[in-house]
């Protein structure tokens, strides 16, 4: 039997910076404390200013002291995604890592201050701006990576981009959490991940796109979530639930795997194994027939660059660079 993949895998991390999104709590605390014990410079780009700085305290108040930047972001805001990359760039020319992995499930649909669908602002336009803006730091390192979480939601809901009404603006209010809206962003983050691998590609560079995703984690996640299914996620239902839900080390090691195994390529997926992929430790992974619709993430790449006014012009930045 093939011996599981652990925190213990990942390899020596000194002279790298790793940014992350959402990096204060959940499975994105669990990333960045691993990429900091094996010696990253971590540098966690989050919303809430307060709540990173009691994470950035937890991971580097060990014996070994490791170095934790801050960055204010909030990815529903393009303005904010535009102050925020600029700073990143400022304070750190050289970026190795890029973990897109802040996302929400909205409790109700709303309309963010560009006019965009919250969830889809939230959880892929913003990571598709925050991505263009600091890839010029990225595509002159060697092995460098961005790597973005989607979900085994990405298989749900209409499995397909509705790019008649992306902003879900004619659609029917849903009752409880906007599960569409969200199945339609956490495909949209393969759709990118795919389309940015075949320009990097093209572009002959080192630096690849790989996606994952944790299963189902028992995290803050589910916050937007019903009582019944916030108690199913709760710690306590593990003897009922071990099968369906798993902790969020164990959920992290997907993410930890796309960003650091030596053996990943460009365009890897990677995340529990077994038909639903619910829990279990990281193995490479199938995505939906859907997320590999080349029409579709052409589509999708054309106007999201539309939308946020962020161009990812990679042969000519690796010209620079060279």
């Amino acid at each position: 039997m093939a011996r599981h993949w652990t925190a213990a895998d990942v390899p020596d991390l000194h002279g790298r910076t790793a940014v992350i999104t959402g990096g204060n709590t959940g499975l994105g605390f669990q990333t960045a404390q691993v990429l900091a014990v094996r010696g990253a410079t971590v540098v966690l780009a989050c919303r809430d200013p307060q709540r990173a700085a009691a994470a950035a305290t937890q991971i580097g108040d060990t014996p070994l002291r490791r170095t934790v930047d801050i960055v204010h972001v909030d990815l529903a805001s393009q303005a904010s995604v535009r102050e925020a990359a600029g700073r990143l760039r400022a304070r750190h020319p050289r970026i190795d890592l890029l973990i897109n992995n802040a996302g929400a499930l909205m409790p109700r649909r709303s309309t963010s201050e560009d006019g965009f669908d919250l969830t889809l602002a939230t959880n892929h336009l913003g990571p598709f701006a925050f991505t263009g803006l600091l890839l010029g730091a990225m595509l002159a390192v060697p092995d460098a990576r961005v790597v973005t979480v989607s979900s085994i939601g990405h298989r749900y809901g209409a499995g397909t981009i509705n790019f008649d009404d992306l902003h879900f603006s004619d659609a029917p209010e849903p009752r409880g959490p906007d599960r569409p809206a969200y199945f339609q962003s956490k495909l949209a983050n393969l759709l990118f991940t795919y389309e940015l691998q075949r320009r990097l590609t093209a572009a002959g560079a080192g630096t690849i796109a790989v996606a994952a995703h944790p299963g189902n984690a028992r995290t803050e996640f589910g916050r937007a979530l019903s009582p019944v299914a916030r108690a199913l996620m709760s710690p306590r239902a593990r003897p009922l639930t071990w099968w369906l839900m798993q902790s969020p080390e164990v959920a992290a090691l997907a993410v930890l795997r796309a960003a650091t195994d030596p053996e990943a390529r460009g365009g890897d997926f990677f995340g529990p194994p077994g038909r639903f992929q619910f829990t279990g430790h990281p193995v490479k992974v199938d995505s939906s027939a859907a997320s590999h619709d080349e029409a579709a993430q052409r589509r999708l790449w054309a106007e999201s660059e539309r939308l946020t006014g962020v161009t990812f012009p990679i042969p000519a930045q690796l010209q620079r660079s060279g």
